[in-house]
């Protein structure tokens, strides 16, 4: 049986219709990825679910004593709270049981016999009950339990916590409930990469009911069983995670525009029947007439998919070679040094990914790189004619109570993108902005609708060097693939910080990344070539210590005597003979074959003329070093047994 399910379910805001007789049902143990347009409705399908909100029509039905937690894109505090009182407070209905069951007792102790005495008997008797069934006799136990679980200071004050760590506080909070349903509106804002991948791993391990909205696509393979969409005001299902949703969705797609397509040429055909004539005392031309209605009724009501955002980057004029060439800088706040010794030369038509930690220091290295930041030590060398347009992540750059059409052209009704004029309610209609809204105040638009105001008013402007911070917030996955596609075929820079992995791996070139300690270094490919090469050099760093201390071991000097004395005793077969003699030649060619890779690897090219096969040329490239490797400590083994 289902822990949840509407049937039919409909809700309106004005003229929009976002349920349309919406079917949506939630098993025990599924984990169900909403995904959808910005404004279609997911953050109020979740509210329902939550029974925070109601839908116009429909019916709703939960299995008795569900218990279902929802926690919001942005978590409230109070926040001289400590992080136990915080977490505490998704107990306050037990503890309230708790508490009512302690004033129950002592009236009860000074009760005598009577009815009194029996109607607080029941009393005690049905919070006990409750009691027991949420296990809050432990409560205490319970919250500290959580917090160890997820790491969390109790005794911290949640003020002084950054975003992610708040967000983790939200988590325990829903978690020490011990929900049968946990409901998360964009669980990863806010989260770096180490605290997603944390986030994953604790929502695999759960046993409850997950539903969660997210545009985080790697974070929806990774978790989702499921994927449901909400689309033109239907829940649509798609059993698997993202990458199996995106083949069904294609296929079906296609099949929608065929059918379409049919449908409107039958339409069309009945349309100029219609007006040659009709014997109106036929019975087969009125059943005619009647299905041509119905056909008219149908083609009104269809939803038809909506656009996609039109982006066009207005391109500046071409920058020097070199954007920044840095040369061993460093910057210190206070005793705390946050770049460490770096050197990098960024080129024109680069694409950096900047990744690590909250608070790593890579807003820092960004205006290093820009010449807004002087160094404490060492260099740092801008280029030529930079035209730099900024994405602010935290949307600084607009101003709330200014109109859409202010925002992107002040004083005017005209905007210039590569040399072409456009009007300005055009121009936001690319973005997906009707024209009556093109005189509302900014402060009326959710935020992902003011990410994509943010965006159309950094592309009016020429630019040769793009500064995204965090541009995936809140942007919806059609507008972030063609995000995606406009960045990789880009000219010019792009100097980009997010935590969404496979936008990182989309459009980066190479990747600059923190090391810990104030120590960053560049790394060719995209987030998933990043992790790979790292993985391997602390692997390889790790072998070398291993290999050190073993030789700094003390050794029995007749054993060793022996076993050396073995070793040449040891013959080389025919077999091993041939392979020792073709061992140089293996080694000299994949090392000629890492230098090729490497040499067409180097300028970061390939990424954006054929990204797959970038990809395939950095793995080969990483290949090369184990297969290396082997070879060299079999020709050392062989040879070593041959003398």
């Amino acid at each position: 049986m289902s822990l949840y399910t509407i049937t039919g379910a409909q809700l309106a805001f004005g003229h929009v219709a976002l349920l349309d007789h919406a079917d949506f049902s939630l098993e025990a143990g599924e984990r169900v990825g909403l995904i959808g347009r910005n404004g279609a409705g997911k953050s109020s399908l979740l509210k329902i679910v939550a029974d925070l909100s109601k839908p116009d029509d429909g019916l709703v039905t939960r299995q008795q004593g569900l218990t279902s937690v929802y926690v919001p894109q942005e978590p409230e505090f109070d926040t001289d709270d400590t992080v136990f009182e915080a977490v505490a407070a998704g107990l306050t209905h037990a503890r309230a049981l708790l508490d009512e069951y302690d004033v129950v007792a002592n009236q009860l102790a000074d009760e005598p016999e009577g009815p009194a005495h029996d109607e607080l008997m029941s009393r005690m008797n049905t919070l006990q009950s409750a009691l027991d069934h949420s296990d809050a006799w432990n409560w205490s136990t319970r919250v500290a339990t959580t917090l160890q679980q997820i790491g969390l200071n109790g005794e911290a004050r949640v003020g002084s916590l950054s975003g992610g760590m708040q967000k983790r506080v939200a988590l325990a909070r829903a978690l020490v409930v011990q929900p049968d349903v946990l409901l998360l509106d964009e669980p990863t804002n806010h989260l770096d990469f180490e605290g997603i991948r944390w986030l994953e791993e604790l929502l695999v391990s759960l046993r409850a009911g997950l539903l969660f909205i997210t545009h985080d696509r790697a974070f929806l393979d990774r978790v989702a069983t499921r994927i449901v969409e909400l689309d033109r005001g239907r829940l649509l299902s798609y059993p698997g995670n993202f990458s199996a949703y995106q083949t069904r969705k294609a296929q079906q797609l296609e099949i929608e525009q065929v059918e379409a397509a049919k449908f409107d040429k039958l339409l069309a055909q009945e349309e100029v029947w219609i007006r040659k004539g009709v014997e109106a005392r036929r019975t087969r031309s009125v059943g005619r007439i009647a299905r041509l209605v119905q056909m008219r009724n149908e083609r009104a009501e269809r939803r038809n998919v909506q656009g996609n955002v039109k982006l066009d980057v207005g391109q500046g004029e071409k920058s020097g070679k070199i954007v920044a060439e840095l040369t061993d800088v460093t910057k210190r706040y206070g005793s705390r040094t946050v770049v460490d010794n770096f050197t990098a030369t960024v080129m024109r038509g680069d694409k950096i990914g900047f990744v690590g930690p909250n608070g790593a220091g890579k807003t820092t290295l960004l205006k290093m790189i820009l010449g807004e930041l002087p160094p404490d030590e060492g260099t740092v060398r801008i280029g030529t004619n930079l035209q730099v347009a900024y994405f602010d992540q935290m949307r600084a750059q607009l101003d709330l109570d200014k109109s859409l059409a202010d925002t992107i052209s002040p004083g005017s009704e005209w905007v210039e993108v590569n040399g072409q004029k456009k009007h300005v309610m055009s121009y936001l209609g690319d973005f997906l902005f009707a024209p009556e809204r093109a005189r509302s105040p900014v402060k009326s638009l959710s935020g992902g609708e003011r990410n994509r105001l943010l965006l159309a008013r950094l592309f009016a402007r020429p630019a040769n060097v793009l500064v995204l911070d965090e541009p995936t917030n809140d942007l919806d996955i059609p507008t972030l693939e063609l995000l995606e596609e406009l960045l990789t075929e880009y000219d010019g820079t792009v100097l980009l910080v997010s935590h969404d992995r496979a936008f990182l791996d989309n459009v980066a070139t190479s990747v600059i990344a923190s090391e810990g300690a104030g120590k960053w270094r560049e790394y060719v490919g995209g987030f998933t070539d990043w992790q790979i090469q790292r993985d391997r050099s602390q692997q390889m760093a790790q072998d070398a210590q291993k290999e050190a201390v073993k030789e700094a071991a003390p050794k029995d000097s007749g054993a060793a005597a022996a076993g050396r004395k073995e070793q040449r005793a040891a013959k080389l077969s025919f077999k091993e003979q041939r392979e020792l003699e073709a061992l140089p030649a293996q080694i000299a060619a994949l090392e000629a074959e890492q230098k090729t890779i490497g040499a067409q690897l180097e300028d970061g090219s390939i990424f954006a003329k054929d990204a797959a096969e970038g990809t395939r040329l950095t793995a080969r490239y990483a290949a090369i070093d184990e297969e290396l490797l082997v070879a060299m400590e079999r020709w050392d083994e062989l040879e070593s047994r041959r003398k």
